[in-house]
């Protein structure tokens, strides 16, 4: 597996060395990340071609899901009428004739010649004919040998220039040479208790498969595997951190807190009740309370987190609260600070804008403790930042901050309590995995009161009519925002800039205050024009996703997004939640342009739920965790081949049996056990000191 050693002439050896791979041919699988034999052999194919269900052409009906193997006779490429690039070839066999195309693939220009052997593998629609749309193909090399080829034909990953036979080959010859030096990599109890394969005929199923059961059966062997292993290091990491760290024992004394209960407008919910129970009685315990507060847009969770600061500052320390963004910082101390000032609980805001004299006085507050709360940005974790006796640590939307930058604040207090919080509604599967060394509380209960936002799915000839609906409510005294993917014109993506949007929407409400923010704009500015339209001077903001997490308008009751086939369902929900935070309707009003039907469903689906859990475990699967989560470097673990929407169910049973693992041995030092953390330690060398981060 990637990561697994051997000394030279083993699994480390070099793939240049393995036969029919030379210099050049290893350049190419290098930009598949694969430079050992041990790694081309944990190449594992994406998905099967099933040989047996190829047919004549002549046989294939519109609806079939099948393979052909023809000739190519005839290609070309041209734009649509819509500039939608098509490349189409015609492809012959000994009784007729098809047709492929592929939309979108400009990097598939010129790689069709006419007299090519050609397999496509796909599912046949009626256009004028029968035809492939954007089918699986692979030319074939005058040297391959179909003779031999099983029915079950895998399909790789591929670069440009490697073809499937010839990394088919290479998987072959490594096979043959090295397979056995691969090491076993789950105990015999293991295999036993799940019938699993030992893993050399896992990995000889998997890439050359008498059929398909044969090949589901050796991919779930390999799937559990690289779960279990990324479920031990978590389970050894949150096992650390609870032994290693004693906590301070922060106890409620009431002394701020009952008085804060009085002063809000409104009780808490049944749900917020229980996460407080949760979150005090992790503070109450002598170990560091490591916590993920999730909930959907509008559920409440700031003020859960203020009462925890409180209860820390009960107990005479400190807590602070970090955010991705100086508007999301300023907005939790605008609203907050006026309720806490009162309660004698001197509270600051620290920024990257905040200025140099308030700075230093800040900084020695939190240094001598005077400043017993604090919110704030990255500038929180710069070097001159010390606190006096730092209790709590409270890390807002933590997906958009690095592993090291939440470390970097703890490590600014002896054994802080931990809270994370989250208003991306994380499927259970993602919680496992991204969080799955964290307990988790989940507020799945909004206030009384908040009216659900109606979502409408607006085609672009009724722009119009969207106008003067606008219109209607800004004469009605409302606020409106207008959303766009992107800050200017791109060339390979038409989408409609903010700067263009901004000048249309003027021209649209020539009568209307009109404003723009977008995060290429300084941060005090963007800050001034977040103000004016909270203030009311702006009547219709026009942004890009800046606006995204966190800002709180109640006054705001429209949201226009255009071009919404370009955001996740997971965007678009915390998009969405910037509107309907106070009393009045609110109305989503989702832009579609013309030609792209094929987003229209996905979209239907989003104008019907206003459940962000719902939206999220859709949005997983019809787009991965990374639309959900953000880019890899924010927590996504590093998977080449389970997937967490489709493997949920051996991924609950990889962690229960990790979890259950590292409770036995917490170090893994039991006969038997030796060998596991071995491997743990060469999968995840570049990762151990996580096990050390909080």
């Amino acid at each position: 597996m990637e990561g697994l050693k051997q000394k030279s002439g083993g699994l480390d050896t070099p793939v240049q060395f393995l036969k029919g791979i030379g210099p050049r041919r290893a350049s190419q699988l290098a930009k598949l990340g694969i430079e050992t034999v041990g790694q081309l052999l944990f190449h594992i194919p994406r998905r099967y071609v099933d040989r047996s269900r190829t047919v004549p052409i002549r046989q294939v009906m519109p609806g079939d899901e099948i393979t052909v193997f023809g000739r190519i006779a005839a290609s070309a490429s041209r734009r649509t009428r819509t500039y939608k690039q098509l490349v189409s070839c015609i492809v012959r066999d000994e009784t007729g004739m098809i047709e492929a195309v592929w939309f979108h693939r400009p990097d598939l220009k010129g790689r069709f010649h006419a007299g090519q052997e050609i397999m496509l593998s796909g599912k046949v629609t009626r256009y004028r004919g029968k035809r492939f749309v954007n089918p699986f193909f692979e030319l074939l090399e005058h040297d391959d040998d179909f003779s031999g080829i099983n029915a079950i034909v895998p399909v790789y990953p591929l670069t440009e220039g490697f073809s499937v036979w010839t990394m088919r080959r290479a998987i072959r010859t490594a096979l043959d040479r090295y397979l056995k030096l691969v090491p076993e990599t789950l105990t015999y109890e293991i295999r036993e208790h799940y019938g699993f394969p030992e893993i050399w005929e896992a990995l000889e199923t998997i890439h050359f498969p008498k059929n398909v059961g044969a090949a589901l059966r050796a991919r779930k062997r390999l799937v559990y595997d690289e779960l279990f292993y990324f479920e031990l290091l978590l389970a050894m990491r949150r096992q650390r951190y609870s032994t290693q760290r004693k906590g301070q024992q922060l106890l409620e004394t009431g002394e701020l807190t009952s008085r804060f209960k009085k002063r809000l407008p409104f009780k808490f919910t049944r749900a917020q009740e229980r996460v407080i129970h949760e979150i005090l009685k992790d503070m109450g315990q002598r170990k560091c309370m490591n916590r993920l507060l999730q909930g959907d847009v509008g559920s409440g969770k700031t003020v859960v987190a203020i009462y925890a600061m409180l209860v820390a500052c009960e107990n005479q320390t400190q807590a602070a609260m970090m955010a991705p963004t100086e508007i999301l910082a300023t907005q939790h101390f605008q609203g907050w600070t006026r309720k806490l000032s009162s309660l004698s609980v001197n509270t600051r805001l620290l920024t990257g804008s905040t200025r140099v004299a308030e700075r230093r006085e800040i900084l020695e507050g939190l240094e001598n403790g005077s400043v017993r709360m604090v919110f704030g940005t990255h500038a929180l974790i710069e070097q001159g930042v010390k606190f006096s006796r730092l209790g709590l640590v409270v890390v807002d939307e933590q997906h958009r901050f690095g592993v090291m930058q939440r470390a970097a604040l703890l490590n600014k207090g002896v054994n802080p309590d931990f809270l994370v919080m989250t208003a991306t509604p994380i499927p259970r599967t993602l919680t496992l995995t991204v969080y799955g060394d964290l307990d988790v509380s989940v507020l799945d209960e909004k206030p009384p009161g908040r009216k659900p936002v109606k979502t409408w799915v607006v085609p672009e000839h009724k722009r119009e009519r969207m106008y003067g609906f606008v219109e209607e409510r800004i004469a009605a005294g409302e606020q409106a925002f207008v959303v766009c993917p992107l800050i200017e014109e791109s060339e390979k993506i038409d989408v409609t800039s903010a700067i263009r949007t901004y000048e249309k929407i003027r021209a649209a409400f020539p009568h209307r205050s009109v404003g723009l923010v977008h995060g290429r704009i300084k941060s005090d500015e963007r800050r001034k024009m977040m103000d004016s339209f909270r203030n009311h001077e702006i009547d219709i903001l026009v942004a890009t996703t800046v606006i995204e997490v966190g800002v709180d308008i109640p006054n705001a009751t429209v949201m226009v997004i255009e071009h919404p086939e370009r955001f996740g369902l997971a965007q678009l929900h915390q998009l969405r939640g910037r509107i309907g935070r106070g009393g009045h309707e609110s109305y989503c009003i989702l832009m579609v342009s013309r030609g792209v039907q094929e987003t229209t469903e996905r979209l239907k689906f989003f104008s019907r739920s206003n459940d962000g859990f719902a939206l999220a475990e859709k949005d997983m699967e019809l787009r991965g965790p990374g639309e959900i989560m953000g880019r890899r470097q924010h927590g996504l673990p590093d998977l080449h081949l389970a997937d967490l929407f489709l493997d949920r169910e051996i991924l609950y049973r990889a962690r229960h049996d990790a979890f259950k693992l590292v409770k036995l041995d917490p170090e893994l030092r039991h006969p038997g056990h030796e060998r596991i953390m071995e491997i743990l330690k060469s999968r995840y060398s570049d990762k151990e000191k996580l096990l050390r981060v909080g």
